[in-house]
This record gives C-alpha cells, sequence and structure tokens, in this order.
C-alpha cells in the first residue's frame, strides 16, 4: 500500500476520489508524490466515524489514553531526523529546522499525555445549605482541525494532542501544499493504538474539504489556523450550527530596536525573527520599528547581516534560507517588494529571486528601508523573508507605531532599561510579548495567541488548551441525611 495516495478514515487508509501531485520546492523536477483528495462522501463518512468512536474514546481510562500519546510523542521525537527531513524536502524550510519542529511535535505529545492523568474538578459547597456542587470538565465532541503548510507538523501535533488527551474525536484536513508531512504524521498515530475513528484525516482543497467541515452540524468545535479571509469565512460557516471555535490567523508582528539596546543582539535578533524559516512565520518580525539615534547604525549592520545569509537547497549543509513554499508564493512576495517601493520604501538588499543549481523558488531576504506604518507593507501579513523598517523618534512614539495595528499576536523590544521592558509588557497589545528576545520562539506549555484579527476564541497550547477542547459541567447535589 502506498500511503501517500490514501486518507485515514475509520481506521483504514482509503483512496481518494483524485489525487495531486507534490513536487519539492528546492528542486521541482523533484516529484515527491500523488496525494490522495477527500470528497464529499469521505468528509460525511470521517465525521460520522468520528462521531460514533468519540463516546467510547472519551471513557477510555486517563491511563490508556496517557500511554497512546505517550507513544506518538516518543516516536515523533525517535523519528525526528527522518520525518524532518521529508518536511524539509517538502515545505522547504533547512533541514535544522525540519528536525526541531518534528521534534517539538513529539513534545507536544507528550506534555498533552501528562495532562491525561491532570484532569481534575473542583468541589465547592452551594450557598443553600444541604447542597454541594461538583464542577467537572467534558470532551466537547468531534473537533475540526484545520492546519497550515508552514508548519504541517508542529501545528496539526498541538491541535491533536489537547484534542484527544481531553477524549475528543478528531477529523483533521492539512494544507494540500505540505501532504507528505500529513500523512507521515496520521501514518505514526494510526500506528498508536487509537480506537477506529478517533483520529481522521482528510486531504483536499479548504473550499471543499474545510468548508463542508465548517458546515456540518455533527462536527461541535473547529480549530483553525490561517489566513484572516479564510477565518473570517470558517467562522461565518461554523455559526450556523453554533459551532465552538478557535481562530489563530494573521500577524503584522514590530520589533522595537531601541537607543540603549546591545545594538549587536538586536541585530541577532531581528534577522532571525525576521528571515527563520524563510519569513514564512505567523510570529514573524516584519515591522522593525527603530530608534532614530541607532537607526543608521542598526540599518547597515543588519544589511550587512542579511546578505550573508546563506539561500540554498533546504536539504544542502549550511543553508539558512530555504525556498519559498511555491511559485504563487514567490509571485505574491514579489509584487510586495514592487509595491513598497511604489509606495516609496527603499530597498536596502535582496528582494529578487535568485538562481541555485537546482530549479527552486528562491528568494534573497529583503529589508526595506524608509517605510512608514501606512504603507501596505506594513499594514497586511505578507508571509515572506521581507521585513520593513520604520523610524521611530521615542520609546513612545516606537510604541504607538507597533500598536497602530490591526492584529496583535507577537512583538518584541530590545532594551537595557528595566522601566521601558516593563512599561512595554502592560501597554503592548499583543498576546505574546518578547523582551530582548526574537519575535518568534514560543513554548508548549504556556498559552499561544493574540488579539484583533490575529485571534479568535480560547488560546491554544499548555493548560490553557482545556478550554477550547472541554466543557465545563457544574452539578448540584442535595447531599441528605444520612439514615
Amino acid at each position: 500500500m502506498t500511503l501517500e495516495t490514501r486518507n485515514y478514515v475509520a481506521g483504514e487508509w482509503r483512496a481518494g476520489a483524485s489525487a495531486i501531485e507534490n513536487r519539492n520546492p528546492s528542486d521541482t523536477a523533484d516529484i515527491i508524490g500523488q496525494f490522495a483528495q477527500a470528497d464529499r462522501g469521505q468528509v460525511v463518512e470521517a465525521i460520522e466515524s468520528a462521531r460514533l468512536a468519540q463516546p467510547q474514546w472519551a471513557a477510555t481510562g486517563p491511563e490508556r489514553r496517557y500511554d497512546i500519546l505517550m507513544n506518538i510523542g516518543q516516536t515523533l521525537m525517535a523519528r525526528a531526523g527522518e520525518i524532518g527531513q521529508l518536511l524539509s524536502r517538502e515545505e522547504g524550510k533547512p533541514l535544522a529546522e525540519g528536525r526541531g519542529e518534528v521534534y517539538r511535535a513529539g513534545q507536544f505529545f507528550t506534555y498533552f499525555a501528562a495532562e491525561c492523568l491532570r484532569q481534575m474538578g473542583d468541589v465547592t459547597d452551594s450557598v443553600r445549605a444541604g447542597v454541594e456542587i461538583d464542577i467537572t470538565r467534558e470532551p466537547v465532541g468531534v473537533v475540526a482541525l484545520i492546519t497550515p503548510w508552514n508548519f504541517p507538523v508542529a501545528t496539526p501535533a498541538w491541535k491533536i494532542a489537547p484534542a484527544l488527551a481531553f477524549g475528543n474525536a478528531v477529523v483533521w484536513k492539512p494544507a494540500n501544499l505540505t501532504p507528505a508531512s500529513a500523512v507521515a504524521l496520521a501514518t505514526v498515530l494510526s500506528e498508536a493504538g487509537l480506537p477506529p475513528g478517533v483520529f481522521n484525516m482528510l486531504l483536499g482543497p479548504g473550499s471543499a474539504v474545510g468548508r463542508q467541515l465548517a458546515e456540518s452540524p455533527n462536527v461541535d468545535a473547529i480549530s483553525f489556523t490561517g489566513s484572516v479571509a479564510v477565518g473570517r469565512e470558517i467562522a461565518a460557516l461554523a455559526m450556523g450550527s453554533m459551532k465552538k471555535m478557535q481562530m489563530e490567523m494573521g500577524s503584522k508582528n514590530p520589533m522595537l530596536i531601541m537607543e540603549d539596546c546591545d545594538l549587536d543582539l538586536a541585530v541577532s535578533h531581528a534577522a532571525n525573527a525576521a528571515f527563520g524559516g524563510t519569513g514564512q512565520k505567523c510570529t514573524a518580525a516584519s515591522r522593525l520599528v527603530v530608534h532614530e539615534k541607532v537607526h543608521d547604525a542598526f540599518v547597515e549592520k543588519l544589511t550587512t547581516t542579511t546578505r550573508a545569509l546563506r539561500v540554498g537547497h533546504a536539504l544542502a549543509e549550511g543553508t539558512q534560507i530555504g525556498p519559498v513554499v511555491s511559485a504563487a508564493q514567490l509571485a505574491q512576495n514579489l509584487d510586495y517588494v514592487a509595491i513598497g517601493r511604489a509606495e516609496g520604501a527603499e530597498l536596502l538588499c535582496g528582494g529578487v529571486r535568485v538562481e541555485r543549481d537546482t530549479d527552486g523558488y528562491f528568494m534573497s531576504p529583503t529589508i526595506l528601508g524608509d517605510t512608514r506604518n501606512n504603507m501596505r507593507v506594513n499594514r497586511e501579513e505578507m508571509f515572506a523573508p521581507i521585513t520593513c523598517i520604520i523610524r521611530a523618534g521615542d520609546y513612545h512614539e516606537a510604541l504607538a507605531i507597533a500598536n497602530d495595528s490591526a492584529f496583535g499576536l507577537t512583538a518584541g523590544i530590545m532594551t537595557r532599561s528595566l522601566a521601558r521592558a516593563n512599561h512595554f509588557r502592560r501597554h503592548m497589545r499583543a498576546g505574546c510579548v518578547m523582551v530582548n528576545l526574537p519575535t518568534a520562539g514560543t513554548d508548549y506549555h504556556v498559552p499561544f495567541g493574540g488579539r484583533g484579527a490575529s485571534s479568535y476564541g480560547p488560546r491554544e497550547q499548555g493548560r490553557y488548551a482545556a478550554e477550547f477542547y472541554t466543557v465545563v459541567k457544574t452539578a448540584y447535589v442535595a447531599a441528605g441525611e444520612p439514615s
């Protein structure tokens, strides 16, 4: 059996109604495989199988759930090299990042394995005499998960792991740009001992599979990570059946570079945050708000550092920046460079497609200088190896610029001032705030999410995941008198 050509439904690998070809963005001559596309009937079957299996899984003891999730996590960590290489070949991030992502996915599962054993309720007395109150959490039911291509193993892991830990059944729709990574993760789950139907995977376009999951009255909750436009469409569809929703969407993350910072550290963190993962991260720093006293020195050092970054094949030794994920993404990135220049930005470095030994979607990391916060390149999420420099006269102007956005996912500040750092932590309108750190890079045991157009619904990750994947029940019991 070739798993590449199958979906996973009701505990079995099933052929799809059609298939798509998947190619390596580092080398478009490298065909990774043909991957199944689900039809409407297969989506219905997956939802029904999840609905039938969920009560049995919810009734499964916590130790059994712990064992299964721990097995999944340990398998992913043990196979991080193998699966990470496939991920990098398919998505384009450098090999070290691909391996690291798979290992981190394993940590999500081991963390939530432990959560299986920590699910405890509360007991209290009523304000009425002789009445006791028991407060517990129950699974929300059947959960649909729609995940993006930029973290094709880690993002699904941080949704699937808590969904299973809290007793839910899952129907997962991965991104069509990274089906091989999805199949690899689904294979690990299929071999872990889950009852048939508890976990299902459906490849296919969001306009078909994703829409059907959002509309189905037999899906109780939906967790989505992707663009604002698609998130809003899914939310509108999901409201028809009053689903519980969790939406992680766009960003336009600022990093403030203050005049009292360690300039070399600021340059290192800014380059890491802006160009790591080829800038294809929702946590990337795409707005660098720089104090005018260090503006010129910072821009000079950052430009030198950026020009020295090695762009190349994701699997090649020494590559620091891999290709962007697709031809369409590359065209969009180059369009944004042109848009920025037309609005008056100065192209300080990069901004062009580069040639390598293989035919891939390689782009030089790009800095746009002399930008204003009202430019499109500073208002819209680009999801590209592009960052923009905005000059600020002082800290308060820099903070105002940073907060002037529809988004609010992550934000950072580089400063030696404790007073400024504390003020920034309190007054920056973002879900995650970093002090003397890159804007990218979050831990799996604490909540993740943003404000404004970045997020809607309960937070992801850590113990806060229970807010989405469970519902609270309050039971009142008349204690009575013993006979």
